[in-house]
């Protein structure tokens, strides 16, 4: 089988090509802004950029050809967060001893995902908290498209606020209003076509106009060489000492649930759904993203999960492997041209990102409003998504609540046994973090 012999419907090779450039310039930041986070461990940046590239693309390519999802993998935002400033900074584990905590708990993700324990686990998850975890990774991506344009910023007084009418702003807004006529239109590309139109229009801004504010584009070259000194740099020795176990048990707890809401999330909202209703292919995309953080952990990088991002790429049409495949070729060059990455500035893709959650949100519809007990967890997982800027904490609470509610009013049916053992690593994250 190839990665389109698959139950799809109305799609074509071109759109899934398209799905897949436009998930890969939603996702392309993470090329640069992985290792501005992990060099702050004393890891070199251009190493780091190379093993980002280089688990980026080898997990696409096998969620794409083997998993045969239209889901771009790449190292973790948040996961990597976890890696500088816990475990390193703050608990004094040394980087190598960190990556080799990486590699184990993708051995351990690789184990839970090929006896399908972790498939179970999804299968548990009831489907009001599916639906919500869907649209609260939309209000989510929406949220970063307009943190990402300056325009939802924060305020003292109020928390958040709404930035200021200066040129970069205004170029968001012009972008958005383009996108989105498209997007209304039904024109074939819309997103991508956004992504260049914003880009352009950004192009003037402190080199011909508006001189005082700092340029949205800068050229910086076109080649660089790949630096392979971190691969296998990892310590595996030293990484299963028994101070380094929570570091273990932290990734596979908390990669387990970004992959797992994710997934959830887009097969819910893109309707990837196999004939039982459940994701498809999940045991063979979760091993991929099981995969993703073994070879992170050795080439050096923090552990990769399935992106959100490539929401962008499935509401363009993207619906087989071929989208994950066009994404992870597209991060190869970048061994050598990751300076080109900076002709995309975050507003260009920022449009993109904030009407997404349009079609992410349209799930919340099959939730039954009227049932408190299924409205009232679906309702906690899907805000706390956004408002604490973290997948994990949303599908927790979503998880606790639901479990509390269920068992106070004795709908014990409504619990099976896979979701209490959900909920007993719910609690154990809360612990560890």
């Amino acid at each position: 089988m190839t990665a389109t012999d698959q139950p799809t419907s109305h799609t074509t090779r071109s759109t899934e090509i398209i799905a897949g450039i436009s998930s890969f310039l939603a996702t392309s930041y993470i090329i640069v802004v992985n290792p501005s986070v992990l060099s702050q461990a004393g890891m070199p940046f251009s190493g780091v950029l190379t093993a980002t590239v280089l688990v980026s693309f080898f997990s696409s390519l096998m969620m794409g050809w083997y998993a045969k999802n239209p889901v771009l993998v790449a190292p973790g935002m948040g996961l990597n967060a976890f890696f500088t400033f816990s475990a390193v900074i703050g608990m004094k584990v040394p980087w190598q001893v960190a990556l080799g905590a990486v590699f184990w708990s993708g051995v351990l993700f690789l184990i839970l995902s090929a006896f399908n324990i972790r498939t179970y686990i999804v299968r548990a998850i009831p489907r009001p908290l599916r639906y919500a975890i869907a649209a609260g990774i939309g209000l989510f991506i929406t949220l970063i498209g307009f943190v990402n344009a300056g325009f939802i910023v924060h305020n003292p007084a109020t928390i958040v606020g709404i930035g200021k009418l200066q040129p970069a702003l205004l170029t968001f807004l012009a972008g958005l209003l383009f996108t989105a006529i498209l997007v209304t239109r039904q024109v074939k590309g819309a997103i991508l076509m956004g992504i260049v139109f914003t880009t352009l229009a950004a192009l003037p801004i402190g080199h011909w106009w508006a001189l005082d504010t700092p340029p949205l584009i800068s050229w910086k070259g076109v080649f660089a060489a790949p630096d392979f000194s971190l691969v296998f740099k990892l310590d595996l020795v030293h990484s299963l000492q028994w101070s380094v176990v929570p570091v273990i048990f932290a990734f596979v707890f908390t990669d387990m649930f970004d992959s797992l809401s994710t997934l959830v999330g887009l097969s819910e909202a893109a309707n990837l759904l196999d004939e039982k209703g459940e994701p498809r292919n999940i045991k063979r995309a979760l091993i991929t993203d099981a995969m993703a953080t073994t070879i992170a952990g050795l080439v050096g990088s923090s552990p990769g999960t399935a992106y959100i991002e490539s929401a962008v790429g499935i509401k363009e049409g993207g619906r087989t492997g071929l989208t994950a495949i066009t994404g992870a070729l597209l991060f190869l060059p970048f061994l050598f041209l990751a300076p080109l990455l900076s002709v995309v500035p975050a507003i260009a893709t920022a449009p993109a990102l904030v009407l997404v959650g349009v079609f992410m949100v349209q799930p919340v519809t099959k939730i039954n409003w009227t049932q408190l007990d299924d409205a009232i967890p679906a309702f906690l997982a899907m805000v706390i998504i956004p408002f604490s800027y973290s997948i994990t904490q949303g599908i927790i609470w979503g998880f606790l609540t639901w479990t509390a509610i269920k068992l106070i009013i004795g709908k014990k049916e409504d619990l099976p046994v896979a979701l209490l053992v959900i909920d007993a690593f719910a609690i154990l994250a809360l612990i560890l973090e």
